[in-house]
């Protein structure tokens, strides 16, 4: 470590320069974590790299701790090179003298100090609070936690929903219920702004810079590729982008692995699973009672972000249909459902089932072409009957409907209603 002198001057410029932070847009999770605020856990801040987990800290600061009663650390800074786990008992030291006493440590990017664990849990047990973020760069923010087994909250944080988007564009939360011509117009336009920029906060900062193309490059390359010491890089950019460019659509391992030669199924299985763990996709499994079945299935992939997708993948022009998909899995992947696509014994396909709301969800830009409206409800009446379910929901850019049949009804909403209305 270096000396006190010099340790003393870095936690006060990292204090003064925290304080000051610009916290932009306040995120829905601080919602989620002030019910952990007075838990002795330790709150665990995950996500893909730049999507303002930092900021965040800087909001749990200013909001729940206003008279800045709270240690603050970025392990990020070069300056803590040298430092190892067992300076943390004379850093502590110096933060109590510089700035008393606290009970509560906001640290950020942590992982950068091998064997940090054993002070969070040490510490925590004395009654000390707690909160980290991590950047997949060094450690995959979604692995902090399984270091403090028992002893921690995680929360995940995504790129901001439609909801962040607008306050973020300034734009006030309508009433969904009374949206006059004018404000439907404009929510309507906010919501395709949304569709093809995704909410990735310095791509929305900074449009004129190809944030999306950097953020790919430095996951694939730093969060998989080194992490994992992948030989054969190309395999892997061509099994990302494909995937990236197939979002909400069904993928066998097995045709991958002949389609990109990739060797073996499970070097397939390997790659997606270093790929969802570096949070830019998501694998979604088939509803089925049995766990062997589910495994054996086809999956589904979604993207982190819309924009990202977008920016990397073919011609959005041709998938728009799947990218409003997406957009419904992350809105149900927020509320921390368990989500699964279902298929009918007559083969039909139902974008998202609920198992533990019993609730089938369809998904369709339009319904205008017969052919497309007698599949999507088809499939949905299928998919009803054999849950013994008499509701169903039909999600669509910009339609509105309900549909009866016998005792069954399809609510059709457009999906900026649906997502605001909180998911009824």
């Amino acid at each position: 470590m270096k000396t006190i002198e010099d340790i003393r001057s870095l936690l006060i410029e990292q204090r003064d320069e925290f304080i000051k932070k610009d916290v932009g847009v306040e995120r829905t999770k601080l919602k989620e974590i002030e019910k952990y605020k007075d838990t002795p856990h330790t709150v665990v801040i995950s996500g893909l790299r730049r999507v303002g987990k930092s900021t965040l800290l800087a909001q749990i600061a200013r909001k729940f701790y206003p008279k800045n009663n709270y240690f603050f650390v970025n392990f990020e800074d070069e300056r803590f090179l040298t430092f190892t786990a067992s300076d943390f008992t004379k850093l502590h030291e110096i933060l109590i003298e510089l700035f008393g006493n606290q009970k509560v440590f906001l640290l950020d990017e942590i992982q950068n100090i091998a064997g940090w664990e054993r002070f969070v849990r040490r510490m925590g047990d004395s009654g000390y609070k707690f909160y980290i973020t991590g950047s997949n760069a060094s450690l995959l923010s979604r692995e902090l936690g399984t270091r403090l087994t028992g002893r921690y909250l995680p929360v995940d944080l995504t790129p901001f929903s439609f909801e962040e988007f607008l306050r973020f564009n300034s734009m006030p939360i309508p009433n969904i219920k009374l949206l006059t011509t004018v404000k439907r117009g404009e929510l309507k336009k906010a919501f395709i702004d949304y569709l093809l920029k995704g909410g990735i906060p310095d791509a929305l900062k900074y449009p004129n810079i190809d944030w999306h193309k950097t953020l790919y490059a430095d996951i694939l390359h730093r969060d998989v590729a080194a992490r994992y010491q992948i030989a054969d890089v190309r395999a892997l950019k061509e099994l990302s982008f494909y995937l990236v460019s197939n979002i909400s659509s069904l993928i066998s391992y097995n045709k991958l692995k002949d389609l990109l030669k990739l060797g073996s199924v499970n070097t397939v299985i390997n790659y997606v699973e270093y790929l969802e763990t570096s949070w830019l996709i998501f694998v979604v499994n088939r509803y089925a009672y049995s766990v062997k079945q589910q495994q054996i299935a086809n999956k589904k992939i979604y993207c982190v972000d819309t924009g990202l997708a977008r920016s990397i993948a073919f011609s959005f022009s041709e998938n728009k249909g799947k990218f409003l998909e997406n957009l419904v899995f992350l809105a149900l992947r927020n509320l921390k459902e368990e989500v699964y696509y279902y298929k009918t014994k007559k083969d039909t396909e139902v974008d998202f089932y609920l198992p533990k709301k019993k609730l089938l969800i369809q998904v369709s830009q339009s319904l205008t072409e017969p052919a497309v409206r007698e599949r999507e409800t088809g499939a949905l009446l299928d998919a009803m009957e054999e849950i013994k379910e008499n509701k169903g929901f039909l999600l669509t850019e910009d339609e509105k409907d309900t549909l009866t049949f016998a005792n069954k009804k399809i609510s059709v909403i457009p999906l900026y209603e649906w997502i605001l209305g909180r998911f009824y």
